[in-house]
């Protein structure tokens, strides 16, 4: 059973009790439709393909945000998310949950940024410049992480002499998020040399997970989703994302309140793997 792998433009649902995993048939979802163009193009070379995915669940209960841990749980230990929620082994092959978990951590992301102006900032400090190629610098590491130019100093390096350009609120935003992930990648990453790819990628993957609507009084956009990066434990320690935390290794639950859908993105950091 796979989610968000085939499908166009129509939703078919599999009914699986309290949560439901999506699947689509006849078309492409449009996270799915995104993850397909880029997958090979943009993620095949940031050393993410093969390790990176999204899924997609329902639930039928209100949701309730004061109550996310309780629904963090409730969702791990539902027995159609453990016969479906996709991880990587050390390995490095697909597989899924399969355990019981005993404990959650569900830790909220901000998400209220509705514009790409958000990293203007970067064309103004030399870290970016004014053409879109982003200035080199002596190459560091950080985590296992190469560090060849200005802009992974900035989002890694705390001595940077431009990592006060994005506060700590900043950098906890959502997009932020998805934007550093993107220009790290996994273990051969092959960096790009102009913001522009980064920024492209990001605002893809921002607009189709996040669901938004319009105030019909002031008509301004308002984001309605909200994120928790999550991570979970059996008896022998962490066992989600990864049975090791890295900088690279994460999974958002990205939850629309109203349609009562759970989206999951999930990577493992670690070298590309290619097949079909």
């Amino acid at each position: 059973m796979k989610g968000l792998e085939c499908g166009f433009c129509a939703w078919a649902r599999k009914y699986l009790d309290n949560f439901q995993l999506l699947i689509y048939s006849k078309g492409m979802c449009p996270v799915c439709v995104f993850f397909n163009i880029i997958t090979y193009h943009v993620l095949g070379f940031r050393s993410m393909h093969g390790r990176i995915t999204v899924q997609a669940f329902s639930f039928d209960q209100h949701f309730k945000a004061y109550q996310k841990d309780e629904f963090v749980k409730a969702f791990f230990n539902d027995p159609n998310v453990s016969a479906n929620l996709k991880l990587l082994t050390a390995s490095g092959q697909w597989t899924t949950l399969g355990t019981k978990v005993k404990k959650t951590e569900a830790i909220v992301v901000p998400c209220t940024q509705v514009s790409m102006s958000f990293f203007d900032r970067l064309y103004s400090e030399g870290v970016v410049r004014e053409t879109g190629h982003i200035v080199k610098c002596y190459d560091d590491y950080y985590d296992g992480i190469p560090i060849s130019d200005e802009l992974r100093k900035v989002l890694l390096l705390e001595d940077s002499d431009h990592f006060d350009l994005f506060s700590q609120s900043n950098r906890e935003e959502f997009l932020f998020c998805l934007f550093k992930h993107l220009c790290l990648g996994g273990t051969l990453c092959q960096f790009e040399d102009v913001l522009g790819p980064y920024l492209e990628t990001t605002k893809a993957l921002y607009k189709d997970l996040v669901s938004v609507q319009k105030d019909p009084e002031t008509k301004e956009i308002i984001i309605t989703s909200i994120i928790f990066k999550v991570s979970a434990y059996d008896d022998n320690g962490m066992c989600y994302p990864s049975t090791k935390s890295h900088e690279q290794t994460f999974a958002y639950f990205i939850v629309d309140p109203l349609k009562r859908h759970v989206h999951v993105l999930y990577h493992s950091f670690g070298g590309s793997l290619f097949f079909n």
